[in-house]
């Protein structure tokens, strides 16, 4: 079991270099090809420090693994509203002046409820599943209409995240350099964390749901504090939000869209996803016009995060 500890700690960390990479690449190429600094940041903020889950989940559902993809997909949102959202606001507090955050939250709700309704039946069909893709679409182009509606300080946080130094052909390493590392990376989690949790007696379920959830976040979550830290709260938040959909629309409706009818089991329904729907819910009081997440809120965020993992872990008892 130690050595399985010891390689993924190795795939955490090469996830996380390579998600570094992935979002300085990108950010520079997108600015050596003149798209607007703010369109790009958009979409580094949503979707590219998600892809190092979609790495594991990737690799999880290449091994034979569906039911750790799916944990995991599930745990991350709880993970980012609990652990990197609460650890980012106890750092410092959350100054969220993002308009786009509040509609973000709804559709994350939706989005969640959408997915409990299509489980009833015991899985996810590949409509459904087509059904959660174009949902993504759709928000995202919603995103990116309402983007000249932002104010200028909100752009300016985006614009700064979303710069890069460098030439194209750099930015074009970067780019390659992030694709090995987060598929060794993810390769490495997928073959251990779950030998770490059926030693501990999960399933590769509960194992994706846990550790594979958690210990993906805490590169997150280490990113989330600097960036909290350097007064870039809407980026923590609109990371959470955005990665969280593209959680559910993305990751659970490609897996359903591409490689068939997704199961979930009833005891997932009746509990995990619900509680997921719950977390998602405890932003709602956050995100009302210009707000500030305080470092109490934050506590609150961590304190849920941690009775989770005890509610999880007595089940297993």
């Amino acid at each position: 079991m130690l050595e399985s500890i010891g390689w993924a700690l190795l795939g955490l960390v090469l996830l996380a270099l390579g998600g570094d990479s992935l979002v300085k690449g990108a950010a520079g190429l997108g600015e050596r090809l003149r798209i607007p600094r703010f369109t790009v940041g958009l979409g580094l903020v949503a979707v590219a420090t998600s892809l190092p889950e979609l790495a594991v989940n990737a690799r999880a559902v290449l091994a034979g693994d569906r039911a750790l993809a799916l944990g995991n997909a599930v745990g991350s949102n709880i993970a980012n509203i609990g652990l990197t959202l609460g650890a980012a606001a106890v750092a410092a507090p959350l100054v969220l002046r993002w308009r786009a955050l509040s509609p973000l939250l709804a559709a994350l709700l939706l989005a969640t409820v959408a997915v409990v309704v299509f489980s009833l039946d015991g899985g996810l069909s590949r409509l459904e599943g087509i059904l959660l893709l174009l949902a993504f679409v759709a928000v995202a182009v919603f995103t990116a209409l309402r983007a000249d509606d932002e104010s200028p300080a909100v752009r300016a946080e985006v614009d700064a995240f979303a710069s890069a130094r460098g030439g194209a052909g750099l930015h074009l390493l970067r780019l390659l350099l992030a694709a090995v590392l987060m598929w060794l990376g993810a390769g490495q989690v997928v073959a251990h964390l779950p030998v770490i949790g059926h030693a501990l007696g999960m399933d590769s379920l509960v194992a994706g749901l846990l550790l594979v959830a958690i210990g993906t976040a805490l590169p997150e979550m280490a990113a989330a504090v600097a960036a909290a830290r350097r007064g870039q709260g809407d980026i923590v938040a609109g990371h959470v939000i955005g990665s969280s959909l593209f959680n559910l629309l993305v990751v659970l409706g490609g897996m359903a869209a591409i490689g068939g009818a997704v199961p979930v089991p009833a005891s997932f329904v009746r509990l995990e996803l619900p509680i997921a729907f719950l977390f998602a819910l405890l932003l709602v009081p956050l995100l009302r016009g210009t707000t500030t997440v305080s470092r109490g809120e934050g506590g609150l965020l961590l304190g849920a995060l941690l009775a989770w993992v005890v509610l999880e872990s007595a089940l297993l008892g």
